[in-house]
């Protein structure tokens, strides 16, 4: 056990509330058999001290949250910038509807991006054929998907770690489907069966919603690394397909 994780634990260790509720207790009962208001004024002392160490817990939770949240956000930087650019230009430029184009986003305000974001909510791709492509290039960065969920599972970051899980789940359906079907077309074949048309929508829809998330966490939190990532982006957008 590491000191972060030996100090975590002592934080929330519950024994210690526990004591500080029977301390003052204790001293409401001897106050009530001896009439002595002192032990009044002890009684609360306890759950002044109680009070101090819930509202300190509370600001290093903030705090320490703010700092996994910029770790990861500087993780997520090195990755998007290497294993997944490919696969997060191949997605945006599959889509018929919103058209987004990375030049686009990299000259978006903070507004913009907003609108971007609340636009993919309904996504429409170019064909089936166009998604292929994106969801040959998810199979192919599964080492990333599992050292993100990995990462995610150290830091407790919940809705990361269902994504992950729902990522590498599809992935596996999809191997599985060229294991039994190699000379079959994944979004011609696969994608006949109900369950695995709406998975396969939902991880590259996903895919366009974290990265346009993403996007706009960095324009409000690190305007300078989303310059540099999407201006790579755009370096790079000619290149992927």
């Amino acid at each position: 056990m590491d000191t972060n994780t030996a100090r975590l634990e002592s934080k929330k260790n519950p024994l210690i509330y526990l004591i500080l509720v029977v301390l003052s207790l204790l001293f409401l009962a001897v106050e009530m058999i001896t009439h002595v208001e002192f032990f009044l004024h002890l009684a609360a002392i306890p759950l002044e001290v109680l009070l101090a160490i819930f509202i300190v817990e509370r600001m290093l939770d903030k705090w320490e949250f703010r700092q996994k949240h910029r770790q990861m956000m500087h993780m997520k930087s090195y990755m998007f910038r290497s294993e997944l650019r490919r696969l997060f230009i191949l997605n945006f430029d599959a889509l018929r509807s919103p058209l987004i184009t990375m030049e686009e986003i990299r000259a978006a305000s903070l507004d913009d991006l907003k609108k971007m974001r609340k636009a993919a909510e309904s996504i429409r791709y170019k064909s089936t054929d166009s998604m292929e492509p994106v969801i040959h290039e998810y199979v192919k960065v599964q080492d990333v998907w599992r050292q993100m969920l990995d990462w995610a599972v150290r830091f407790n970051f919940e809705g990361t770690v269902e994504d992950m899980s729902y990522i590498l789940n599809f992935i596996s359906d999809v191997k599985m489907f060229y294991e039994f079907h190699p000379d079959m077309t994944f979004v011609r074949e696969g994608l006949k069966q109900e369950r695995m048309a709406a998975r396969t929508q939902k991880v590259l829809n996903d895919g366009i919603q974290k990265f346009l998330d993403y996007a706009i966490d960095l324009k409000k939190n690190a305007p300078d690394v989303f310059e540099e990532l999407l201006t790579d982006y755009v370096l790079h957008s000619g290149k992927a397909s």
